[in-house]
């Protein structure tokens, strides 16, 4: 038990706070992935629902389809796209104030 006590008193307050804010983190992000990826993996989306999804016009969407920004796959004429894909390529924003 002594042993305990001489390795966190190696860290100041604030470092022992940051490292257990970075593991919660990391567990809740990867937890989150787990819990919104797998289901709705195998989820076709139509071009309108896809735009609806992303809150985005369906010109954006074909714009972003020609500029490789998300994936879509056909069956005839039709275009279909992945939900999961389409959440893949959100991209986090970090305010200057979070790192």
């Amino acid at each position: 038990m002594k042993l305990d006590q001489i390795m966190l008193s190696q860290f100041s307050f604030d470092q022992l706070k940051k490292l257990i804010e970075g593991a919660v983190r990391s567990q809740l992000n990867d937890f989150g992935k787990s819990i919104l990826i797998p289901n709705s993996h195998d989820e076709l989306l139509t071009r309108e629902e896809a735009s609806n999804f992303l809150k985005i016009d369906q010109s954006t969407l074909y714009h972003w389809t020609n500029k490789g920004k998300v994936k879509a796959y056909a069956i005839g004429a039709r275009r279909y796209y992945k939900k999961a894909e389409l959440i893949e390529c959100l991209t986090p924003i970090y305010s200057s104030n979070e790192k």
